[in-house]
C-alpha cells in the first residue's frame, strides 16, 4: 500500500499532497492543456493553477504558530498526462440518494467533453457491483442536458458490491484510464482500494472521488454537496410541524431529520427556521425522566407556550432504546438504525397520558422526500465547481484523490483524511450555543458532562510537529520545498 504523500517546507507548512501517475509511472508523456485554445478560457487573466498553489487547511492561525497543513489547489494545469482522443472515462455513483447527484455527473461530462474534447464516457449502472454485473451507459452532452432538474441519480445507486478485484478488472478490460467515483465515506473508501489495486498493477488510470453525504459528516470539505438543499427542504417541514403545533391544544410538531452519526442538518435547520423549542442531536447526550429530563422540559415549554417544536436527527438517542432493539448493519456496513423518533413520540404520548394532561403530537419523516428533490441554486453552483475541479485534477494526472472545498477554494485532498473518520458538531463550540441560546432549550450536560467534552475536544487537538487535525500521524519527510 502506497503511504501519504507529505511535502514539509518552511515555518510548519505542511502540504498533503495527492498522488500523481507519475509517481509509478515516471515516463508518460504530456500534452499541451487544450483549455489554452478554448474561447470560454480566453478572458481568464491566467489560465493556469501555479504548481505551487496551496489552501490551508485552518485558516485562522497565531501570528507566532506554524503555517500548518495544506492541501494542493485544485484547477487546470499547463501540461495534461492524456490526451484528448485518449480519453476513456466512467462515472459511477454510489450510497444514498442526494441533492445534486445529476449536476454533478452532468457537468462532468460537460467538462470532458466542452473543455478538453474527451468524448469517451461510460456511466456505470447501479453503483460499485455495475462495473462487474450490470450493463453500461454511454454518456454524452446532449444525454446529461437537462438531468440537472431531476432529482436522484440517473445512473442509479446501490449499497456494498464493491469487489475490488472484479471492479479494477472491468476497468482494465474495458480500456477506462479515468474512473469518477460519487459517494460517501465508505465509497471514498472502496475508491482508494480501487486506486491501490491500479497502482499496484500499474495502470494509467486516475481515480477521482468527489464526496457526497447529506449529513455533511465527511471531513476536512466545508460542506458537502446537497446540504444545503436538505436544509431548505427540512425548513419546509419544521414549517408545518410549527402550524400543526400552533393549532392544537398543547399542540407538539415532532420533526425527525437525517444524522446518523451528526446533526449537522438538523442543527442548522433549527437555526435558519427559529420556529423550534428542542433539537435533539446525537452529539448531545440526552435524558428522558426525571429532573431536567426532556419530558420535563417539554412540560415546562407546552405550560408556558401551549405549543412547542422538536426536531430530533436520526442517530440521537440511540442509546436510550433498549438492548433488544439493536440492529445490524447495511451492505455498506452502516449501522442499521431502530426508528428513535416513533420510539420517543410514544414515549412522550405515554407521559403526559401519565399526568392526565391534554397533548396533541404530530409526528413528520421527511427524509425521503429532501433526498430526492433536485439540488438548490447553491449546490447547483458547488456541484459544478466540484465537478470541474475533478476534471482538471484527473487530466493533469493526479490520481488517489477527492475534490473538496476548503475555506472557500477548491482542493484535492488525499482518500486518507476524507475516511479517517465522522465530522461531527461540536457541542462545546459557539455554534451549538447559538442554537441553544436561540431555542432557549437546556443542554441537557451536567458540569461534568461539559468538563468532560472540553477535555476530549482539547486532547484532539493537534501539538507542533506531532499531529495533524484528526490524529493522522505526520510521517518523516520525503521532501523539501525550497525556501
Amino acid at each position: 500500500m502506497s503511504g501519504p504523500k507529505i511535502v514539509n517546507g518552511s515555518d510548519g507548512y505542511i502540504l498533503q499532497d495527492v498522488p500523481h501517475l507519475i509517481d509509478y509511472l515516471p515516463d508518460l508523456p504530456t500534452y499541451p492543456n487544450p483549455l489554452q485554445d478554448n474561447p470560454a478560457y480566453s478572458v481568464v487573466k491566467q489560465y493556469f493553477v501555479d504548481a505551487d498553489d496551496s489552501v490551508p487547511e485552518k485558516v485562522v492561525v497565531h501570528k507566532d504558530g506554524p503555517r500548518g497543513i495544506h492541501f494542493r489547489r485544485a484547477g487546470p494545469r499547463q501540461k495534461v498526462y492524456f490526451d484528448s482522443d485518449e480519453v476513456h472515462a466512467c462515472i459511477v455513483t454510489c450510497g444514498g440518494l442526494c441533492p445534486g447527484l445529476n449536476t454533478v455527473i452532468r457537468e462532468i461530462v460537460s467538462s470532458l467533453s466542452c473543455m478538453y474534447g474527451a468524448n469517451r464516457i461510460l456511466g456505470i449502472d447501479g453503483g460499485y457491483r455495475g462495473f462487474y454485473a450490470k450493463n453500461t451507459i454511454p454518456l454524452n452532452s446532449k444525454v446529461v442536458n437537462v438531468i440537472h432538474k431531476r432529482g436522484g441519480t440517473i445512473l442509479g445507486t446501490s449499497r456494498g458490491g464493491h469487489d475490488t478485484t472484479k471492479i479494477v478488472d472491468s476497468i482494465q478490460d474495458r480500456g477506462i484510464n479515468q474512473v469518477y467515483i460519487i459517494g460517501g465515506d465508505g465509497t471514498q473508501r472502496g475508491a482508494s482500494a480501487i486506486y491501490e489495486e491500479i497502482r499496484r498493477r500499474g495502470l494509467k488510470v486516475a481515480v477521482v472521488g468527489i464526496p457526497k453525504t447529506i449529513d455533511n459528516d465527511i471531513p476536512v470539505i466545508d460542506r458537502s454537496f446537497g446540504f444545503d438543499t436538505a436544509v431548505e427542504e427540512a425548513q419546509r417541514a419544521i414549517n408545518a410541524a410549527h402550524v400543526e403545533a400552533e393549532s392544537n391544544e398543547n399542540g407538539i410538531g415532532f420533526v425527525k431529520l437525517m444524522g446518523r452519526y451528526s446533526g449537522f442538518i438538523a442543527m442548522y435547520a433549527t437555526l435558519a427556521s427559529r420556529d423550534v423549542d428542542c433539537c435533539l442531536i446525537p452529539e448531545s447526550p440526552f435524558y428522558l425522566k426525571g429532573e431536567g429530563g426532556l419530558l420535563e422540559f417539554i412540560e415546562r415549554r407546552l405550560k408556558e407556550y401551549g405549543h412547542m417544536v422538536i426536531v430530533l436527527a436520526e442517530g440521537a438517542g440511540q442509546e436510550l432504546m433498549s438492548k433488544s432493539m439493536e440492529s445490524n448493519t447495511d451492505a455498506s456496513g452502516n449501522k442499521l438504525l431502530k426508528d428513535v423518533g416513533l420510539w420517543l413520540s410514544q414515549n412522550i404520548k405515554d407521559h403526559f397520558k401519565k399526568i392526565k394532561m391534554v397533548m396533541n403530537l404530530k409526528y413528520i419523516d421527511p427524509t425521503y422526500m429532501i433526498r430526492a428533490v433536485p439540488s438548490n441554486a447553491s449546490d447547483n453552483v458547488y456541484c459544478t465547481l466540484l465537478a470541474q475541479s475533478a476534471v482538471h485534477g484527473a487530466m493533469a494526472g493526479y490520481t488517489g484523490f477527492t475534490s473538496g472545498l476548503v475555506n472557500g477554494r477548491q482542493t484535492y485532498i488525499p482518500f486518507y483524511r476524507i475516511t479517517e473518520k465522522h465530522n461531527h458538531v461540536v457541542i462545546t463550540d459557539r455554534m451549538w450555543a447559538r442554537l441553544l441560546s436561540s431555542t432557549n432549550q437546556p443542554s441537557f450536560l451536567g458540569p461534568k458532562d461539559i468538563a468532560e467534552e472540553k477535555k476530549e475536544t482539547t486532547e484532539k487537538l493537534p501539538t507542533d510537529g506531532e499531529k495533524c487535525d484528526g490524529g493522522i500521524d505526520i510521517p518523516p519527510v520525503t521532501k523539501e520545498i525550497s525556501k
